[in-house]
């Protein structure tokens, strides 16, 4: 969608995509604005509580039925299993995807890996193909005036045009350009307390022989699930770069992160978009 500033300033419903790198601060920008009229998506939450919530459950109860006490209770329905996912609590998700690597230390089989990360690759397009209609939703039924969507870090990764094309359509895409100093934090974070993360298979069959050479790891079953996530974090993060730019140039709109994280309430976020649209 493209708006000169003035039109953006006069638009009545205010719809927003915000892209960029997890720890840009889309969330917290998101939450910076008055919950009584923006409605707040979020395209992880909706991943993990509508179309990964059977496969969290499952892997969940798997886990669970691996302890004998556990086990007695499921089996004879003396207790339930649930995921308490929030906006601020996506956990269970991360637990779901899993980190490849060496099944005794809590790694996953790359068969089971890859097929874990085509299922969030499909939700998340799902979750992304559903903005219309809860634009449409929480406007008819909640009177909200107007709508942010806090997409995920990895949607620049799905390859999926049609997903794009449908954000841009209906809704101002921002992306939120990261720092250098941002960046280099962001990897020593990684390094320090490695997360589950989304890979492009294309992404991760072109690294993962370059860590098994480079450490001498025989296979992927020999791999410390930690180390490939910190070793390969860097070039994840160089690689996603140029294809959020790509989005906002095509799309979009880009901001820095600096001046994102200067936004204190909605009379400056307002300026900051309106701001980016003359530029």
């Amino acid at each position: 969608m493209r708006l000169t500033p003035q039109e953006f300033l006069d638009w009545d419903c205010k719809k927003i995509t915000l892209l960029g790198m997890s720890g840009t601060g889309k969330t917290t920008l998101a939450n910076r604005l008055p919950k009584r009229s923006w409605f707040h998506y979020s395209g992880d939450y909706r991943i993990g509580t509508k179309y990964l919530e059977e496969p969290i459950l499952d892997n969940i109860k798997r886990q669970a039925m691996d302890v004998p006490f556990l086990r007695e209770l499921l089996l004879s329905d003396s207790i339930y299993i649930c995921s308490n996912i929030t906006v601020d609590n996506l956990s269970p998700i991360s637990s779901f995807l899993g980190k490849l690597g060496n099944p005794a230390q809590g790694g996953l089989p790359l068969s089971e890996f890859k097929r874990r990360q085509a299922l969030h690759r499909q939700a998340e397009i799902a979750a992304m193909r559903d903005v219309p209609e809860f634009i449409d939703k929480v406007r008819d039924i909640y009177g909200y005036q107007h709508f942010i969507n806090d997409a995920g870090g990895s949607v620049c990764e799905l390859d999926d045009p049609d997903t794009l094309e449908t954000l841009a359509e209906h809704t101002l895409i921002l992306y939120i350009r990261t720092s250098p100093a941002l960046e280099q934090m962001l990897v020593e974070r990684a390094a320090s307390d490695p997360k589950p993360l989304y890979y492009r298979e294309a992404f991760l069959d072109e690294y993962l022989p370059m860590f098994l050479e480079e450490k001498a790891y025989p296979s992927v079953d020999a791999m410390p699930p930690d180390e490939f996530v910190s070793w390969v974090f860097p070039y994840l993060f160089k690689s996603r770069l140029p294809r959020y730019q790509a989005i906002a140039d095509q799309y979009g709109y880009t901001v820095d992160v600096a001046d994102v994280a200067a936004v204190r309430d909605e009379s400056d976020f307002v300026r900051l978009v309106a701001s980016a649209l003359s530029g």
